[in-house]
């Protein structure tokens, strides 16, 4: 425990819980798998704009539509996995032929295999998901995991009623997501919550007062099932039943006031007090936590963020201080949030650069002064992992290299998938150094070939039409003279109410100056606005209470 540091990994989820994570390590998954039939999966993130990004690009793609790799896995998964898993893959298929769906369901029965292995005994697993595929997945937990394991299937109502027969629909508002929760081991950890009481029920039930004020409801104490059941027979204040309570127990409740009799002759209660109820058992239906509206302080700009509150109910009731705490999918880390704030170890994977660089502010900001210790693993950390990762790029064509050179300078990647549609731009910082409330905007380009002086000249062309006041040009290989010269006669950006404060208004970084430290320059006594900052909060204190939720 003493030398742990959480961990944040780039890369696919499979790989990573087959290099790095042993077996029976984890106390608690949750996952959240980016499928929705009626939504671009690959796409999570949004532009400054509002509109749609394509920085993720294909993230997925490969990996959620049948082709050459889903064929290996299937392949796998039916020679390499028991018998019940392999003969299910076999049926689904048979069923649902070779198509998106197919490819999902092989890739995540991958998936749940190896979560299974990671899970410790007393550990738990929930499963988030849509209808589009919940029936099917809850075959997958049923193979992997065994039935007998199965503890619940949550509904969560994650949005508004919807009312879509305005457009020729012929069904009922879809508002809710399924959350499966199944256990390693029938030995589960698992802490009980409550929620609070309905109002109507306080004051049906918990109608009599104390002089005080203090109010009560009268509670039976007879002892269900009779002689059956191994209750006492005897007598309480001329009332001859089997009670649920030893008679010494009952005369210790009686001397305490806690047995009342209403009138001669009826049947004792016992004198339930409204401030001693722990709240009403936490069911499947959770209803009750909001899901992320335009204005909440904890929006991130993230399509599929969930609210904090969904993921502090899972891991209280799934988990203990000091737990490790799992997500697969971490996209932008509402469960290592979570996690970190009620004092667990956690583990975050995610196979895009943008995220981890999300998460990296999400935490930082979260948690300026109490951080645990984390460490990134999967992104590069010297000259020739990055050449790596720029190689890989060029050939897979999905812009990682920009995403995590932007990353370096606490940019937003900004890219399209059209050759030249992003306009010479691949990233940008917003910053302030005025009153006016309105952010100025550095340009980020990233080279990782051929570089010469043509490139900053064009850089320059770039922030005139933008009418930007800095430039940041980032490459893999070092500047020629050219380039230096041409960037140095573009001159100083010199804030209007920072007189004397000079910026290069064109400022070249190289990949190598970067891991080492250097910074973009521009003025920095206001917070950076490139991403929305996390709201500041408070770690729990010390052992937690089962608090209402």
């Amino acid at each position: 425990m003493d030398n742990w540091k959480n961990k944040l990994y780039f890369g696919d989820n499979l790989n990573i819980l087959r290099k790095y994570l042993t077996d029976e390590s984890v106390d608690l998954i949750y996952l959240d798998p980016p499928f929705n039939s009626n939504a671009t999966y690959n796409v999570l993130f949004q532009e400054k704009s509002g509109a749609k990004s394509a920085a993720q690009i294909t993230a997925f793609e490969d990996t959620w539509e049948w082709g050459q790799e889903s064929e290996f896995a299937y392949e796998e998964l039916v020679k390499e996995s028991p018998k019940k898993l392999a003969d299910l893959i076999q049926a689904f298929r048979m069923f649902l032929g070779q198509n998106d769906m197919m490819a999902y369901l092989t890739m995540m029965a991958q998936r749940l295999a190896e979560l299974h292995r990671v899970l410790k005994p007393t550990g738990s697993i929930y499963l988030h998901c849509d209808p589009t595929a919940s029936h099917y997945l809850k075959l997958l937990m049923d193979a992997v995991f065994e039935p007998q394991n199965f503890r619940n299937e949550i509904v969560w109502k994650r949005s508004d009623a919807k009312g879509d027969t305005g457009q020729g629909a012929k069904h009922f508002g879809r508002v809710n997501d399924t959350i499966l929760f199944y256990a390693k081991s029938d030995n589960n950890l698992f802490n009980p919550l409550y929620g609070e009481l309905d109002a109507d029920y306080v004051e049906s039930f918990y109608r009599y007062k104390d002089p005080d004020g203090r109010r009560y409801k009268l509670d039976n104490m007879l002892g269900p099932g009779g002689a059956a059941k191994g209750n006492p027979f005897y007598e309480v204040m001329g009332v001859s039943r089997y009670w649920r309570y030893s008679k010494e127990r009952m005369k210790q409740l009686i001397e305490a006031g806690r047995v009342i009799q209403t009138k001669p002759g009826t049947v004792p209660m016992y004198k339930r007090y409204l401030d001693e109820s722990k709240g009403t058992p936490m069911t499947t239906n959770w209803s009750d936590i909001s899901h992320l509206r335009g204005w909440s302080n904890e929006k991130l700009g993230y399509p599929t963020q969930k609210p904090e509150a969904l993921l502090e109910r899972i891991i209280k009731a799934s988990s203990n201080e000091g737990d490790v705490v799992l997500d697969p999918f971490c996209g932008c880390g509402t469960a290592i949030a979570v996690a970190e704030r009620l004092h667990r170890r956690w583990i975050g994977i995610d196979i895009t650069h943008l995220a981890i660089t999300l998460m990296r502010h999400r935490l930082n900001n979260a948690f300026p002064k109490d951080l645990s210790p984390y460490e990134i693993i999967g992104q590069p950390r010297d000259l020739e992992s990055a050449r790596a990762l720029a190689r890989e790029s060029e050939h897979s064509g999905r812009y990682q290299f920009e995403t995590w050179a932007t990353g370096l300078v606490d940019a937003f990647p900004l890219h399209s998938q059209k050759k030249g549609a992003d306009k010479g731009i691949d990233g940008y910082i917003n910053f302030f150094d005025d009153n006016s409330g309105k952010a100025k905007t550095i340009i980020v380009q990233v080279k990782s070939g051929h570089v010469n002086a043509s490139h900053i000249r064009d850089l320059k062309g770039v922030l005139e039409r933008e009418k930007a006041p800095i430039g940041v040009y980032i490459t893999l290989e070092e500047p020629t003279k050219p380039m230096l010269e041409e960037a140095a006669a573009a001159g100083f950006y010199e804030p209007e109410h920072w007189q004397g404060n000079l910026y290069p208004r064109i400022q070249i970084l190289t990949i190598r100056e970067l891991l080492d430290g250097k910074k973009v320059e521009y003025p920095r006594h206001a917070p950076v606005a490139t991403f929305k900052r996390a709201q500041r909060q408070r770690k729990s204190n010390g052992e937690e209470q089962n608090r209402m939720l």
